[in-house]
């Protein structure tokens, strides 16, 4: 299968580029969020196409996970996404403190808020759960405003944020949807009432240590352990639009690997209503901040500004590799609309990978089951910034 274009066929290449598990990767990894993909996704490109001391960057981060790869692999690693929810996931994952660290510190934080219980969580927790919440996110607040706030509290907040809300015994909350979104508190009510439930109390400060050591576990040598943190320390994290970036200098990046936002699908900041209040994020400030492209037309207007300042910070013969979904039952393909975008900057397109897998779970993403016409597979399209560029073809 080809793709045709100015500078003739480009291939498609279909094949099952990594294994089926769920968790196959980095421990480090098991931080949940909306819409995010695999890390062998990134990993696959990481070890082909770059060094160690290289520099990875995704310019709609999400949890992290190809900044996280790319350190985890020697590499140095630029993040951005328009939620400040996103740095608050990977930073201290590119950090992570001792299990004892964590556990004296959790000794610290007192168990009772004494604080007005708004909004109203009854729905999601047991009343000392709740409670246990809110003193933990005082805790976060009083150590910011007297400048203590410390890479310990960082990590913490992290796996706090995490374990807010899911569907097993392992979360603060009642059972609820899966842990990468928290319904709204209405519509916990009706779940609670059609499955007879009522929210049992969860130690938080257990469930986050517990937690710890299962993100830990892949750390089997110290050693390990403080180069992903000596990496971690010179990672370049930001928090804006992906078509504004002014502290990357230009052409800093050897590699991209990206997935853009989903076309009028995916709600991010509703979905993470409750992380944002946990974390004291302006919810308002960030709803505003994102704009839901109905159309066709307007993502690939967003989709192109983006590319344009992709192209600006990458290296000269840097790669740049963008994961896309299906639309519209499979009859659109995201890639059949990129590959002008990529070339219209500058970019040449090198080719388009198309990872096939049978899926036993389902996924609602596109509205339909995974194995019927939904994102059963990931398409990555891949980009070349030219080597020399050519007067006139740089936006």
């Amino acid at each position: 299968m080809e793709l045709k274009t100015g500078r003739g066929p480009i291939p498609k290449i279909t094949a099952e580029f990594w294994g089926p598990g769920q968790r196959n990767g980095h421990s480090l990894h098991e931080i949940s969020y909306r819409a995010c993909y695999k890390s062998e996704l990134p990993a696959l490109f990481i070890e082909a196409l770059t060094q160690p001391g290289d520099w990875v960057y995704d310019p709609f981060g999400g949890r992290g996970t190809t900044a996280l790869e790319a350190a985890l692999r020697g590499r140095n690693a630029a993040s951005n996404d328009i939620n400040p929810l996103s740095g608050m996931l990977l930073r201290p994952r590119l950090a992570p403190p001792s299990l004892e660290a964590i556990a004296d510190r959790l000794e610290q934080i007192p168990r009772i808020s004494k604080k007005a219980k708004t909004p109203d969580l009854s729905m999601f927790f047991h009343a000392e759960t709740e409670s246990e919440i809110r003193a933990l996110r005082d805790w976060f607040r009083s150590r910011q405003k007297s400048g203590r706030f410390d890479e310990v509290d960082d990590w913490i907040r992290m796996v706090s944020l995490n374990r807010l809300t899911g569907h097993s015994a392992g979360f603060f909350s009642v059972y609820t949807l899966p842990p990468n979104q928290a319904m709204p508190a209405k519509k916990q009510a009706e779940i609670n009432l059609i499955r007879k439930q009522v929210p049992p109390y969860r130690d938080t400060h257990a469930l986050i240590l517990k937690k710890s050591k299962a993100l830990l576990k892949n750390f089997t040598r110290s050693e390990d352990l403080a180069s992903l943190r000596s990496i971690g320390e010179f990672a370049s994290l930001h928090c804006g639009s992906a078509d504004r970036t002014p502290d990357i200098p230009d052409g800093k990046i050897d590699l991209v690997v990206t997935s853009p936002p989903f076309l009028d699908v995916v709600q991010y900041h509703l979905d993470n209503w409750m992380r944002n209040w946990f974390a004291d994020i302006d919810e308002k400030s960030v709803e505003s901040s994102f704009i839901y492209e109905r159309t066709i037309e307007g993502w690939s207007r967003r989709i192109e500004r983006a590319f344009q300042e992709v192209h600006r910070v990458m290296k000269p013969g840097g790669w740049f590799v963008m994961e896309v979904g299906e639309i519209k039952k499979a009859s659109i393909h995201m890639e059949d609309l990129l590959w002008p975008i990529g070339e219209s900057t500058g970019l040449n397109l090198q080719g388009v990978l198309i990872h096939a897998q049978s899926f036993t779970k389902t996924a609602h993403i596109w509205g339909v089951g995974n194995n019927q016409s939904g994102t059963n597979s990931h398409r990555m399209v891949l980009f070349r910034k030219q080597s020399i560029e050519v007067p006139g073809n740089r936006i």
